[in-house]
């Protein structure tokens, strides 16, 4: 065994190098810490931006698609719009071509017409497809309240005259074309291409227009038109005092109250059936009108018609007088009905508002 004496010089010495490694030591740990902190700040910083960065990029795509649908979605609207206004179009040209000269029509659809041909130039596409497609509505809206009102006022003239309207509407036949052959709305609509709601109106305003026309059709071979000109009503239909007896009697006639020698005219167009003396009517002119209408003009100063021949509504066919059981000059007109007299004042009335209606 060998013993070592550490003395103080080199104890002191081997503490002084212990110090210095420990020292040594601890100076490179914590350079080597504040190196991975300085480089761990660093990746985070790099990691920060490039997030941010593919952030912004993310949001540029995504505003750029929503340009790209939006812009998709407009072209898609304006083309959609375009089919719509077409398709509507064409219904409102075959309900127009259908009711073509119906009287008053134009003068009814005019002041729409008109607004609608004042589409500013200078409005978008969009705009004035909006602006050509709430013109289609307002026509068809005109359209519709003038065939509703021309047929309520035809409706209310057979009804004055004591006729049912709907038995001069024929049936079984398709009145306006497909407009109104498809009584579902939505048929309709798919026969026109158009949408439901559309159709529907279309389809009220061709029935009414239909209808109308049936009416004025039938009006116009039926008694509604005057018989004289400028001439006063005297003697209505009904009981009253008989001027030679003064006792109560039928009187089944309107009196017209004139010279001699006013004309006489035709109130329906027909065939003259009787010319000739009746016992108290004088001379006298009876025309059938066909489907049971008759009429009778009495008291005539002359005749200017003879049997079988063929007259029109309106046509001069004799002369006031005052032949027969009358005390002066007027006409004594009546209106038959399948072998029965009817109220000629109501035909009259029911004529003028046929009048009105055309």
């Amino acid at each position: 065994m060998r013993g070592y004496v550490l003395t103080t010089g080199k104890q002191l010495m081997a503490a002084a190098v212990v110090t210095l490694c420990a020292l040594w030591m601890g100076v490179c740990t914590a350079a080597m810490m504040v190196n991975a902190m300085a480089l761990s700040a660093t990746d985070q910083e790099l990691a920060r931006m490039q997030a941010k960065s593919e952030r912004w990029v993310a949001d540029r795509e995504a505003r750029l698609n929503s340009a790209v649908a939006q812009l998709n979605a407009a072209n898609g609207s304006i083309d959609t719009l375009a089919t719509t206004v077409e398709k509507r179009h064409a219904a409102l040209a075959m309900l127009l071509t259908d009711v073509k000269g119906a009287p008053g029509l134009t003068q009814a659809l005019a002041p729409t017409i008109r607004l609608a041909a004042h589409t500013p130039l200078s409005a978008t596409p969009m705009r004035r497809i909006e602006l050509v497609r709430a013109s289609q509505e307002r026509l068809i809206d005109a359209a519709d309240n003038f065939a509703k009102g021309r047929a309520d006022r035809l409706r209310l003239a057979f009804r004055l005259a004591g006729l049912t309207p709907q038995a001069f509407v024929p049936h079984g036949e398709a009145l306006g074309g497909p407009l109104i052959e498809a009584k579902d709305p939505r048929a309709l609509g798919a026969v026109l291409d158009v949408d439901a709601g559309f159709a529907e109106r279309i389809q009220h305003a061709a029935t009414d227009l239909s209808e109308a026309g049936s009416l004025a059709d039938a009006a116009g071979k039926l008694p509604f038109a005057r018989p004289t000109d400028h001439t006063g009503q005297s003697s209505g239909f009904g009981v009253r005092f008989d001027p030679f007896t003064h006792r109560p009697a039928l009187h089944s006639g309107l009196d017209f109250v004139g010279g001699f020698g006013f004309p006489i005219f035709t109130t329906a167009p027909g065939i003259v059936s009787f010319t000739g003396v009746r016992s108290g009517y004088g001379n006298t002119i009876e025309i059938d009108h066909g489907g049971g209408f008759k009429t009778r003009y009495a008291h005539l100063q002359a005749i200017g018609v003879q049997v079988g021949q063929r007259v029109a509504v309106g046509q001069r066919i004799g002369a006031m007088g005052s032949t027969g059981r009358s005390t002066g000059p007027h006409l004594h007109y009546e209106v038959w009905v399948n072998g029965r007299a009817q109220n000629p004042d109501r035909f009259v009335k029911a004529g003028d508002y046929v009048q009105q209606a055309s």
